[in-house]
């Protein structure tokens, strides 16, 4: 090859270079929702289980945010039963507006009878409610993860439901499932006051135990909510979450790397994770062989956790799990049992 045809050659590989370059600078500025809250794979979108289908009976909640959107949940609460005979419908149970402090708006079929309420749910059917028993149990409120929906969750928000006996709230976030908007970090971190919201405004569950499990971008959920309601929150649950998205970016997009300054979605929990009150116990749970999250995101978190001076908290790690399989095991489910346990007592 003679000098100029190399001279020619270098310079296309390196016009070739930037122009890549340039692409995947902007893909990371401008397109990093799209990356970050991939809400329409594994039918993420169109395929949205509900409780009623795996035998749990639920409220199916609309709740409409500060900013205008609506989102969905389901509300499992112990102590609901089956009616026999229910007529199948496909009407929303409640309405929820959070609008600074926000309203609860029952739709019709809510009655009191001999000390029970009696209310149509999303999936139609009615469900008699004994309240004491809610009463006495914990109420987990789920995260879910980037992907998919809450529907997608739902087994194991049986666990919590039917192994621990707890009171379940399950988020779907906006521009997730069924519910409106489009995603960022400032729209779920609405949407997750939102449901804490409601929650403290339920006749029931406000006077219950409430307990955050997050997994993965759901932990950033948590630890942010937290945060901003250290007086509302019994204990955390994480899992499989990072210490901030723009550190996060060389290990899950290495040719943006250099670029993860342009990243602004943050999720800054190394910095809120401080906030929260060394009295509210945390659980963290770190799966060691996890590639899409470094298992040092997790560790440093909990070393956050305890320069904060929490004595409260539980560290549980999982050599051979990875991210989206940390939670299919029985150990797993037993540390989590018996933290919910101590936490509550």
């Amino acid at each position: 090859m003679s000098f100029a045809n190399f001279t020619s050659y270098a310079k296309g590989a390196f016009a070739s270079a930037v122009g890549l370059s340039t692409i995947g600078v902007g893909l990371l500025y401008y397109g990093q929702n799209y990356l970050i809250y991939p809400s329409h794979i594994a039918d993420g979108r169109t395929v949205v289980p509900n409780p009623g289908q795996f035998g749990i009976p639920y409220e199916g909640l609309t709740l409409t945010t500060s900013d205008g959107i609506k989102i969905r949940g389901y509300l499992m609460m112990q102590g609901m039963k089956l009616k026999e005979g229910a007529v199948p419908s496909t009407a929303h149970a409640a309405e929820y507006h959070d609008e600074n402090g926000g309203n609860v708006d029952s739709k019709e079929g809510e009655k009191e009878d001999s000390g029970s309420v009696q209310k149509e749910t999303r999936d139609g059917t009615l469900h008699d409610h004994d309240e004491s028993i809610s009463l006495s149990r914990p109420t987990i409120v789920m995260f879910h993860g980037n992907g998919g929906n809450y529907g997608q969750r739902i087994p194991l928000a049986k666990i919590f439901y039917g192994h621990m006996r707890c009171n379940v709230a399950m988020l779907c976030y906006r521009g997730y499932g069924d519910s409106e908007g489009v995603p960022s970090e400032k729209g779920l971190k609405t949407d997750a006051q939102t449901i804490l919201d409601y929650l403290l405004n339920h006749p029931v569950i406000s006077r219950t135990k409430i307990i955050l499990y997050g997994q993965s971008i759901g932990g950033a959920v948590a630890i942010d909510l937290a945060s901003r309601n250290p007086d509302k929150i019994h204990a955390m649950i994480v899992e499989n979450t990072f210490t901030s998205l723009p550190r996060l970016v060389p290990n899950a997009l290495p040719f943006l790397g250099p670029f993860s300054w342009l990243c602004h979605q943050k999720w800054p929990s190394d910095e809120r994770l401080p906030l929260i009150p060394p009295q509210i116990p945390i659980m963290m749970l770190s799966g060691k062989a996890d590639v899409i999250v470094p298992p040092e995101h997790m560790l440093d978190l909990w070393e956050i956790s305890l320069r904060s001076g929490r004595e409260s908290g539980v560290w549980v790690e999982f050599p051979d799990r990875g991210h989206n399989d940390t939670c299919a095991t029985r150990e797993y489910w037993n540390a989590v049992s018996d933290f919910v346990w101590k936490v509550t007592q």
